[in-house]
């Protein structure tokens, strides 16, 4: 099968094109063939070993090679269809359509995935292309988790810092379904796509910084890793919720601080990534409530341009990888 592989950490350049051996099932596994995947921000800092938190380099180079990448292909979001399961499997059928996570397991840039099938894996909305269904688990995930976490309640007014990521862009879209005045923080490029998603008033973070505005927030989601851990809980209300999505070790200090000894709190625990949420946005999808906004689709041959895409920050939306197969 052909895979998207690397061999050391680098730049884009590093991605190449080959035939790899084609994965077996295991008894509990099944048998994917990917035919979209997500190239994201998270493929892109392990390909470089460079990451926007500081802290998670040298964790995360235990768990993917000191000297050079231990799982050769990246890739943990993706959509595709069931090809052959092991026979311990009962969840899943061949020819059923899925999408779902890999974990740091990864292998979505491969033609074919092997997976437990015990994994946040679910079936394909039927209103969706497999490219959008592909863009959908990493930010529809995390913003899921996020939003659960800051019990966003009708007519809040809600802040997203760093709107127009693969997160973001689902943050916005959830805040809105769930009742709130959604404020987004983002470049000037994006502020278009922001709006069409339902985002309310907007920031350009190259002229005005919202935490001086004198503006003031139920709920600030920040994914910018440099912000002001003390100007964005600044511009939160009384009783406000700041959750954090790329936090600093610092940062971590003093939302337990923050959350203990003042009226505001202060969140940065993980996503789980787990089933029930994905069933969840999946029903989302569904009803209307929430949509992928597909920024461009790069065939496999073009998988270091799509990183580029996603490094220079001038996607108007998520980014994903084709097969070759629609």
């Amino acid at each position: 099968m052909k895979a998207i592989v690397y061999f050391e950490y680098g730049s884009p350049d590093v991605l190449q094109l080959r035939e790899v051996e084609k994965p077996v099932p295991a008894d509990d596994e099944v048998l994917i063939k990917v035919h979209a995947a997500e190239a994201t921000k998270s493929d892109c800092e392990m390909r470089c070993s460079k990451f926007a938190v500081k802290w998670f380099w040298l964790p995360m180079r235990i768990a993917m090679g000191i000297s050079k990448p231990k799982k050769q292909i990246l890739g943990g979001y993706f959509a595709g269809e069931i090809e052959s399961v092991g026979k311990d499997v009962s969840k899943f059928k061949i020819g059923d359509q899925v999408l779902g996570a890999a974990q740091l397991r990864l292998g979505g840039y491969g033609e074919y995935l092997c997976l437990p099938d015990n994994y946040t894996i679910v079936l394909k909305p039927n209103n969706m292309s497999f490219a959008e269904a592909a863009a959908l688990p990493f930010g529809g995930l995390n913003a899921l988790h996020f939003m659960r976490r800051a019990n966003i309640r009708s007519g809040e007014k809600v802040l997203v810092n760093g709107a127009g990521g693969s997160i973001g862009i689902y943050a916005v879209q959830i805040a809105k379904a769930m009742g709130a005045e959604v404020t987004v923080v983002d470049s000037a490029i994006k502020e278009e796509m922001l709006r069409r998603i339902g985002a309310d008033y907007f920031f350009d973070y190259s002229k005005e910084n919202f935490a001086k505005s004198g503006q003031k927030y139920d709920v600030i989601f920040n994914m910018v890793a440099n912000s002001s851990f003390c100007e964005c809980v600044q511009a939160l209300n009384p009783g406000g919720r700041y959750l954090m999505g790329n936090p600093r070790l610092s940062d971590m200090l003093r939302s337990v601080l923050t959350s203990r000894f003042t009226d505001k709190a202060a969140y940065f625990a993980f996503a789980g990534e787990k089933e029930e949420e994905l069933l969840a946005l999946k029903q989302m999808i569904v009803d209307g409530k929430i949509k992928s906004c597909v920024d461009k689709i790069y065939p496999m041959e073009q998988a270091a341009e799509a990183h580029r895409r996603v490094e220079t920050e001038q996607r108007l939306g998520i980014v994903v990888i084709s097969m070759g197969v629609e």
